[in-house]
């Protein structure tokens, strides 16, 4: 139960820090070079939701294939 929540908060984070991420894309227009849109993406905490909605995922997805390994290598053929 608990990988299940954890999995739909790193998909809920990393989906809200992907629209941030998209909607300041629109600075690039604006005469931003790339080096300053990189510095300004970090500094947002909003698109660093991104990350860490991946690295949630990530997390709760080793689990479930930690548990699945154990489980094949009990199973008789």
């Amino acid at each position: 139960m608990l990988r299940i929540i954890l999995l739909i908060l790193g998909i809920l984070c990393s989906s809200v820090g992907l629209m941030f991420f998209i909607l300041y894309l629109n600075l690039l227009t604006l005469e931003y070079s790339f080096s300053n849109f990189v510095h300004f993406i970090i500094s947002r905490g909003e698109c660093l939701l991104f990350f860490f909605g991946i690295f949630i995922i990530i997390i709760s997805w080793k689990g479930a294939v930690i548990c699945e390994l154990l489980l094949r290598s009990r199973t008789k053929f």
